[in-house]
């Protein structure tokens, strides 16, 4: 979706395609970080997004068996915005798509979903999509993957995947939230972390698991379940009842991978699709969003003039590559200081030289500098070319009325 926004505002004809009929579902990842909130300044659309119903963090501090320390604090950040934002993500894609909307080159289709490839002399030509109507073709100069972690386009492209591993999943459920709740993000005890996610009038809560191990688990009592929420996090003992059943626990299986090559001649991977990140700082969707503006400030003017190639491609690789594979390394090191080893169920506390180290400052800026930032943050450099009268006044004699309308 914000590639398609930041093509069509270029000037470039964008289809988006949507499998469902709405954005209506849980995503869990709702954490828009300030390296996203500083694009959406960069775009002019800020203000209006805050509108949007949020909830503001700019300091997450998390306890760790014994020990409470800041996980990371943003008021020291070079960017406009010194917070995160919890957000929704229906809303936030319907936003983005309100505002890629105001570009007669943009087109998105939902209940469209992506079957397969089509491939002509070597190269990707289009795809082939479901519709409620039938069967389609979709012919273009070049397909954007970006369909997720279990991408059925990088698939049907023969990319090689290579599984970096994670050792845990996320059990997701929601605890109502009470006044006077402790506003620590994260519990960490006992092998496991229990996350919350502040969403105004409940909690949003992932426990990390063993991998594999929630079979196991449903096969017994949910009363396991609440115990070990409880153990990690007292205040919800009055509480824990509202998980009535493994109905109301959703499964998150973790998965860590990246391509060796994200691209083929006419179609390139980013977001998951190219590196599927673990949820650890919730910089999944914030790292898929620099790559769209990467991929937008390198693609803009060669599709502008039909000249698109594979070296194009490979150039967004190369900027996006080394982002991701840092940004998953630093992953696991902060897992492992949090939460330990999965599969060791006793106490902890941090060892005392991290404990030492905690004292100052310096952990503390790096884990937000990364997890906020990141690595390599990206600018949007493609102009809007609708705001030149002269292109406005010669596009809009061309588009019907409603078009010109909206």
């Amino acid at each position: 979706m914000m590639l398609g926004y930041l093509l069509a505002r270029a000037g470039i004809d964008v289809l988006v395609l949507e499998k469902h009929a709405d954005f209506l579902r849980d995503f869990r990842g709702d954490t828009v970080h300030p390296s996203t909130l500083e694009l959406m300044h960069e775009l002019g659309v800020l203000e209006d997004l805050l509108r949007l119903p949020h909830q503001r963090t700019a300091k997450v501090r998390g306890r760790i068996g014994g020990d409470e320390i800041v996980l990371a604090d943003m008021a020291g950040l070079p960017t406009r915005c010194k917070f995160m934002v919890l957000m929704p993500q229906w809303n936030f894609l319907n936003f983005l798509a309100e505002q890629a909307g105001r570009y007669p080159t943009f087109h998105l289709k939902m209940q469209t979903q992506v079957k397969g490839l089509v491939e002509e002399e070597g190269r990707i030509a289009g795809i082939q999509v479901n519709t409620p109507a039938g069967s389609v073709e979709v012919r273009a100069d070049l397909v954007v993957a970006a369909d997720g972690r279990n991408s059925v386009l990088r698939e049907c492209a023969g990319l090689v995947v290579e599984d970096v591993g994670a050792p845990m999943d996320v059990l997701w459920m929601r605890l109502s939230k009470h006044c006077g709740d402790p506003d620590l993000f994260v519990y960490a005890n006992h092998g496991k972390a229990l996350v919350l996610l502040d969403r105004d009038k409940f909690w949003q809560c992932g426990l990390t698991i063993p991998k594999g191990a929630a079979s196991e688990m449903q096969a017994k009592s949910i009363e396991e379940l609440r115990a070990t929420i409880v153990e990690n996090a007292p205040f919800l003992c009055n509480r824990v009842g509202e998980v009535r059943d493994w109905n109301d626990v959703k499964l998150l299986t973790v998965r860590v991978d990246r391509l060796q090559r994200w691209y083929r001649p006419g179609l390139v991977c980013i977001g998951d699709a190219a590196h599927a990140m673990s949820p650890v700082g919730g910089v999944g969707v914030n790292l898929a969003i620099q790559d769209a503006v990467a991929a937008a400030n390198i693609l803009a003017e060669p599709l502008r003039k039909g000249a698109a190639s594979t070296g194009h491609l490979a150039k967004i690789q190369r900027r996006r590559e080394f982002p991701a594979r840092f940004t998953q390394h630093v992953q696991a090191v902060i897992r492992r200081q949090i939460s330990g080893d999965p599969n060791h169920s006793g106490s902890r506390r941090l060892p005392w030289p991290v404990r030492l180290l905690e004292l100052t400052t310096l952990p503390r800026r790096m884990r937000t500098r990364l997890v906020s930032v990141g690595i390599r943050p990206e600018h949007v450099q493609t102009p809007d070319v609708f705001q030149v009268s002269s292109f406005t006044r010669v596009l809009s004699a061309a588009v019907p009325a409603r078009q010109e309308e909206k």
